[in-house]
């Protein structure tokens, strides 16, 4: 084991997987020679060579159509997207080229394509950075989407993501870049997609949540623990494909689910997962599921971001909700 901060573990995955498989290269805004804006990528350009690690113009569109042109030639590319809402300028590219080749060609192209994102608030940054619009890819037939909220699971589910035949999104939280800080395993080390992570156990009520919302999620059981509710909170790591067992085992046990995202509250994933709950575990409710979510505006300015991210007090408020209804 080795402690690490969740850009190291970026970083040493990319690297670890170059070495493994001669065909991954490495394709982004700045991700050469500066080594990406959050330095994700730093010296392996000058490790691997500019013919692996390149940089692109500041095109989302021209950078996921050279990934789909790369992969179609046989290569792995590994795009990073410097903050996942600049994504949907390539959203053409991404939705109707990338998602959909392997059904286009009826199986006989695939897309070994990891795009890697970083998103949500908490680190000051200006207008269209921290916006957390995870559900307009989920939505998206043909598509992977992964969302780490440890430095061991980027690494497993970054490292499993490259070597996938199909197109994998892997959300990284940007908060938690270095702020999470774990133990990571040495040498090999792949986490499964569609299998979520009880992050704490507990009897009295479900908190799910995903990336950086893990954290906070955990803050609030520790502050419900204080006020004698055993919380239990899930990591779903993988928002598609869902582990739909897991979110039924556990809201079987305590009757009460609260989901919690960074996203603007209509339409975001977790009324994805309230609904499952609801298909799943209807029989074993107590008390109506609950989301707590980001409020339905952009996302503010730096100045106000901490009144729009949901904190431990409001995951809290709904913690204490549930239980008393």
């Amino acid at each position: 084991m080795t402690g690490m901060n969740m850009v190291e573990a970026v970083r040493s995955t990319l690297e670890a997987e170059m070495r493994r498989d001669e065909r991954v290269v490495l394709l982004g805004e700045d991700v050469g020679k500066s080594g990406g804006v959050f330095r994700a990528t730093d010296r392996l350009q000058t490790e691997f060579g500019a013919d692996r690690v390149f940089d692109m113009p500041t095109s989302e569109a021209g950078i996921i159509g050279a990934a789909v042109g790369l992969a179609g030639s046989g290569l792995v590319p590994v795009v990073e997207m410097q903050f996942l809402g600049f994504t949907q300028q390539g959203f053409h590219q991404l939705g109707n080229q990338l998602a959909r080749m392997r059904y286009r060609t009826n199986g006989a192209l695939t897309m070994p394509v990891t795009i890697r994102a970083p998103f949500g608030g908490g680190v000051r940054t200006p207008e269209l950075h921290s916006d957390a619009f995870e559900a307009l890819f989920a939505h998206n037939p043909g598509m992977r989407l992964v969302a780490p909220a440890t430095a061991a699971d980027m690494k497993g589910l970054l490292a499993t993501a490259i070597r996938d035949p199909d197109p994998i999104f892997v959300l990284e939280p940007l908060r938690g870049y270095r702020l999470v800080r774990d133990d990571v395993p040495d040498g090999d080390h792949l986490v499964p997609f569609g299998k979520a992570r009880i992050a704490r156990e507990g009897t009295d009520v479900t908190v799910i949540a995903w990336s950086a919302m893990v954290q906070v999620a955990m803050e609030a059981a520790a502050a419900a623990a204080e006020q004698g509710i055993d919380v239990q909170v899930i990591d779903l790591r993988s928002l598609v494909p869902l582990d739909c067992d897991t979110i039924r085992e556990a809201v079987a046990r305590t009757g009460r689910a609260i989901v919690v995202q960074e996203a603007p509250y209509t339409g975001g994933f977790a009324g994805e997962v309230a609904a499952t709950v609801a298909e799943e575990a209807f029989l074993h409710l107590e008390a109506p599921v609950t989301r707590v979510g980001g409020y339905d505006i952009p996302f503010p300015m730096p100045q106000l971001e901490d009144h729009y991210i949901p904190d431990a007090r409001r995951i809290l408020r709904a913690i204490r909700a549930a239980v008393h209804f």
